[in-house]
């Protein structure tokens, strides 16, 4: 297999005929010290599926006595999966949830009509410090379940399907793929996925969601010839072949599903097909509506 960088590649639609387009991340500071690289939403693709909110933080290095904190913030219309590669976060919610959260497990939380919740490194970890590297995405709702009643499921590792082949392992975390099904309640036809590919393997992607990508952790990939490297997203053409192969350990992030029915409104930490309901939140927030998350009193304020 010969690679070549992608920007000395020979151009042409037939030798692109799998890729739509390649996202770079940008750098967001969340503030403390702690930075991520966001994906989407992206001015040119919004979404990839249900997919409308992709964040990869880390490696993340705290010194002793640190550590990460997102004080209690609220959420709608959306569901959100927080996915770790290394380290722990503990999530609280105002549903009474206290669960932490270990590198291969699940944590899916439907907002819904409005959840409140944080997420912070435990209080254990803090004295000799600690790493976190993973990923936050969120998932739009179709509209008929925007409005559904909030709730939080965890899953543990051996409870998500494993496939392997030709070099790769592939973990299901959400969704179908492949003649598999995890075991999480999702609400509509998506596909989240967490591949390990050894040096010299091959992943065929299959046709049965409309829109796909693969967001490269660590490692690299190569698509009909070209190269690319880490921290990018590849978001491919609906119904075309994809075969990714490696020259080198690689970890990739596979995502997409059916499209969106409709666009949708983000603002802050909102999701909705509807700027009106949108506004009902900031409100909402704003005026205390939202239940406080036990054990954990304090509160992001409503963005001015």
């Amino acid at each position: 297999m010969s690679w070549q960088p992608a920007d000395e590649a020979k151009a042409g639609e037939a030798r692109q005929a799998a890729l739509d387009l390649v996202i770079e991340p940008r750098l967001r500071d969340l503030g403390d010290g702690f930075s991520v690289r966001r994906v989407l939403p992206f001015a040119k693709r919004r979404s990839v599926g249900p997919f409308v909110f992709f964040d990869h933080f880390g490696p993340t290095v705290f010194a002793p006595g640190q550590g990460m904190d997102v004080r209690p913030h609220p959420h709608i219309g959306l569901a959100t999966i927080s996915y770790l590669f290394e380290g722990e976060i503990m999530h609280r919610d105002n549903l009474g949830s206290a669960q932490p959260i270990r590198p291969g497990e699940v944590n899916w939380m439907t907002a819904g009509r409005g959840i409140a919740h944080s997420e912070r490194t435990p209080p254990e970890l803090r004295p000799r410090g600690s790493r976190l590297h993973g990923i936050q995405s969120w998932v739009a709702l179709p509209r008929k379940f925007e409005e559904t009643a909030p709730q939080f499921a965890h899953y543990a590792t051996a409870a998500q399907p494993v496939i392997e082949g030709e070099g790769t392992t592939l973990r299901l975390l959400a969704g179908t793929l492949l003649g598999q099904r995890a075991p999480v309640e999702v609400f509509s036809g998506m596909f989240y996925a967490d591949a390990a590919m050894k040096a010299g393997a091959r992943l065929e992607l299959d046709k049965e969601h409309a829109e796909r990508a693969a967001y490269i952790v660590e490692g690299a990939v190569a698509l009909e010839g070209q190269r690319y490297d880490k921290s990018r997203m590849l978001v491919f053409r609906e119904g075309a072949k994809v075969i990714l192969e490696t020259s080198e350990p690689t970890r990739l992030m596979l995502l997409g599903g059916e499209a969106l029915d409709g666009p949708r409104h983000i603002w802050w930490n909102f999701v909705s097909s509807s700027q009106e309901r949108i506004e009902q939140a900031k409100k909402d927030w704003k005026t205390g509506q939202f239940a406080r998350v036990p054990g954990d009193d304090e509160l992001i304020p409503l963005p001015e």
